[in-house]
């Protein structure tokens, strides 16, 4: 039994889920209520679509450290665009922001691809220049909650047969995610990518062009989730979603998405996600200090990349078994 939970990280991280709730429960049963749980799951919803737009760049052997300046970027022009212009309609608004992130999300995949610059040092000096960008265009000041519309403010918040937009908006992009990775060639062209660059090429697969459309994928979840927070939470400002970017990695670490590329899925990240909400939203309930917190986090990482390599190892030492066995 255990062998098998191992072997299949989803049915571990549920588990694991689980066993975090019965803990919490002990300490503070009102936690797993089921209106508290849907709770966490709407907190938890701009991490789950932001960790599905990373784990198609990490799917790459690839990474995005840029998404939460992108998200703030993106926030910022829709609340200042919203401020400035009240009567504009909030799909139009909705569409800016989005377009912006997939245009910011395109110029790390055109530097990666076109200039073959690592993508760790593209997405590190955007990351710092989509940041010096929202202070330029904002002046360094707010937008707070009475400054936007009622109409702008209210999407995140309405309700859909009981539970907020934003949670089945995330569930939306999960469906959407779940049909590109399985069923179209680009999502099996980002695992191709990242399980073999070469035999990709081989294919017929153009690295550079799929690496290019994942960085517009994660550009594109960063717009619409930079008018989700700004919206959700009534204000933008320049330090918004501030160290974000390690949370959204973390979820994909922690959900099986191999730092190497080609090893992940939908699943796993959204459950990496998810096991990160119930933690961030229980450790406060129970009186563990913010700073312990972080070195709870730190450590699940950490056991998460662990349990990855083993994996990955175990993996080769079978292929290799395989090979030997096929030439002997």
């Amino acid at each position: 039994m255990m062998k098998l939970l191992l072997k299949n990280r989803e049915m571990l991280l549920v588990v694991a889920i689980i066993a975090l709730l019965v803990l919490i429960a002990v300490r503070f049963p009102p936690f797993v209520a089921p209106g508290n749980l849907a709770n966490v799951y709407n907190d938890t919803s701009i991490l789950i679509i932001l960790a599905l737009g990373q784990m198609a760049v990490i799917l790459t052997r690839c990474i995005d450290l840029s998404m939460a300046a992108n998200l703030a970027l993106s926030g910022m022009a829709a609340a200042m665009l919203n401020a400035a212009f009240p009567g504009l309609p909030v799909p139009l608004i909705i569409l800016v922001a989005v377009a912006l992130g997939a245009a910011l999300g395109s110029i790390n995949g055109l530097l990666v691809w076109k200039l073959d610059i690592p993508p760790i040092v593209v997405t590190l000096g955007t990351l710092t220049i989509y940041r010096g960008l929202i202070f330029l265009l904002s002046g360094g000041a707010w937008i707070n909650a009475h400054q936007m519309s009622d109409a702008f403010k209210a999407l995140p918040r309405a309700t859909l047969l009981g539970f907020p937009l934003l949670s089945w908006l995330s569930l939306v992009i999960i469906a959407i995610m779940v049909v590109v990775m399985r069923r179209t060639p680009l999502g099996r062209a980002f695992f191709a990518l990242g399980g073999n660059p070469h035999a990709a090429v081989y294919t017929g697969i153009d690295v550079g062009r799929t690496r290019f459309l994942a960085y517009c994928l994660s550009g594109t979840l960063a717009g619409l989730s930079g008018y989700l927070w700004v919206s959700r939470y009534a204000v933008a400002y320049v330090d918004i979603a501030a160290g974000f970017e390690l949370d959204i990695i973390a979820a994909c670490v922690i959900g099986g998405v191999s730092i190497a590329g080609g090893i992940g899925s939908v699943g796993g990240a959204v459950l990496g996600a998810l096991f990160l909400g119930v933690i961030k939203n229980a450790l406060p309930v129970i009186n563990i200090s913010p700073f312990a917190q972080m070195a709870i986090s730190g450590m699940v990482i950490i056991i998460a990349v662990a349990v990855n390599a083993r994996a990955e190892k175990r993996k080769g030492r079978v292929i290799l078994r395989k090979a030997e066995a096929a030439h002997g």
